[in-house]
């Protein structure tokens, strides 16, 4: 193609070259005129020349330019051009589905997440997970409830800190308890039952990462069941008193028969023993009788009562003018509560008999009345000698009593009046340093 071109760009040269050449030989036989007209013609044929050849350069290498291998070649590029730009489309079309995949995965994570804080926070035990160096990772609603505790004021807090017995224990001996009851005191005095279960904290590959503590308020249980124990108790125990009162009575019958015979022949020097026996008589009668009221079972009378109003009675008769003793009756909103007046009238009044009998020199009588979830509570604390370790444990058996007089009877039938009201009643004491009875009586609540 290029040979082509050169060719005629050869041709056309030497068709004006033999023109000027011509113009030159013929030039002395010709006017200076026709020399003007034949120079001017050449010169004319001369620019045509050139644009021709310029013209057909230009041409040739356009064609050039346009070759099938340099199409081919032009053609590839924008092919690779063509292919990465697609590419490129794709990777950003894939990106942006990643996105979003990722996108919907943080949502269902945050949702799960989400999900699984709100069984967590549902359950109605306590749960609280701790790492391997002993702090509190986690805390749910029910275990803020039960122990009185804040989960804001435990997490990341040492257990140490937090805790007391029986969990220092359980944790820092990394003990595994399938189900065990334990007696635990709340931040607020409460004193509460635990259930307790606890197991290791892994990770996805089995690994000990801490320890969970799963726990159930047993409070009401443990004073449903003991309730339940002393009506069982207190049922036998009437069973019991019936034919041993049948048994005694009747030979005590025959006896103080055959002394009042005696006391009519006997003497004048031996009336005295003859009154005396019959004395004895009288009182072993008595405490058969106060022994078989004891053991009967309790028919209540209920009716609302004002909680206060039948303390604040109750407490006047029992102390009356006594300047030895200094009385503080503490509550807040009024309590009512379903009971028999008369029998808890009589359990208050064995109660402040008592915390005045153990302050013979005088001492200080606080009543504290207080409207709980379960229920109302009464405290009544002295300050009189207390109550030796050994003997806190029987106070409310029947006829067991450090006193002088009387037969025993007092604190038993306290604990059976407020067990036959469904309530429950505790003691704290340490001898010389007063006593502590709590009481709980079920409350009427205000709508």
């Amino acid at each position: 193609m290029q040979d082509n071109i050169f060719n005629k760009f050869f041709i056309a040269v030497l068709f004006i070259f033999s023109g000027i050449l011509m113009g030159i030989l013929l030039s002395p036989y010709i006017s200076t005129a026709g020399v003007q007209i034949l120079l001017g013609m050449g010169a004319f044929l001369m620019v045509i020349a050139i644009y021709s050849a310029v013209r057909i350069f230009i041409t040739g290498q356009r064609k050039i330019l346009k070759s099938p291998e340099e199409s081919n070649k032009k053609t590839e590029v924008g092919f690779v051009v063509d292919t990465f730009q697609e590419l490129v489309g794709n990777l950003k079309e894939k990106e942006r589905e990643l996105e979003k995949l990722r996108a919907i995965a943080e949502d269902r994570a945050v949702r799960m997440e989400t999900y699984n804080e709100n069984i967590l926070q549902s359950v109605p035990s306590g749960v609280v997970s701790i790492d391997s160096l002993f702090k509190i990772r986690s805390m749910n609603q029910a275990a803020e409830k039960i122990l009185g505790i804040s989960a804001g004021d435990a997490i990341k807090k040492d257990c140490a800190a937090v805790f007391d017995e029986p969990f220092l224990n359980i944790i820092g001996g990394n003990k595994i308890i399938n189900r065990g009851e334990y007696p635990y005191v709340t931040r607020g005095g409460r004193h509460i039952w635990l259930g307790v279960t606890t197991s290791q904290l892994k990770n996805a590959v089995n690994e000990s990462i801490g320890f969970i503590l799963i726990f159930t308020d047993l409070t009401d249980v443990r004073a449903l069941q003991v309730q339940v124990e002393l009506k069982k108790r207190f049922a036998q125990l009437g069973e019991m008193s019936a034919g041993i009162a049948h048994e005694i009575r009747n030979p005590m019958s025959v006896i103080a028969g055959y002394a009042r015979l005696l006391d009519k022949k006997a003497e004048a020097r031996d009336k005295t023993a003859v009154k005396g026996i019959l004395t004895e008589i009288k009182n072993i009668d008595e405490i058969i009788s106060e022994f078989l009221a004891f053991a009967k079972p309790t028919d209540l009378n209920k009716a609302t009562l004002n909680l206060q109003g039948l303390i604040e009675e109750t407490v006047a008769t029992v102390i009356g003018d006594n300047p030895k003793i200094k009385i503080s009756i503490k509550s807040g909103k009024p309590l009512s509560v379903m009971g028999d007046e008369i029998l808890l009238r009589q359990a208050f009044t064995n109660l402040f008999t008592n915390a005045v009998d153990a302050m013979p020199d005088g001492g200080n009588l606080d009543i504290g009345l207080n409207g709980l979830s379960e229920g109302a509570e009464i405290i009544i604390r002295d300050s009189g000698c207390g109550i030796p370790e050994r003997e806190k444990q029987k106070i409310f058996l029947p006829f067991y009593t450090t006193k002088q007089k009387g037969i025993g009877l007092g604190l038993a039938i306290v604990q059976k009046v407020i067990v036959s009201h469904s309530g429950s009643i505790e003691v704290e004491s340490r001898e010389g340093e007063g006593s502590k009875f709590r009481i709980i009586l079920p409350l009427i609540r205000s709508s």
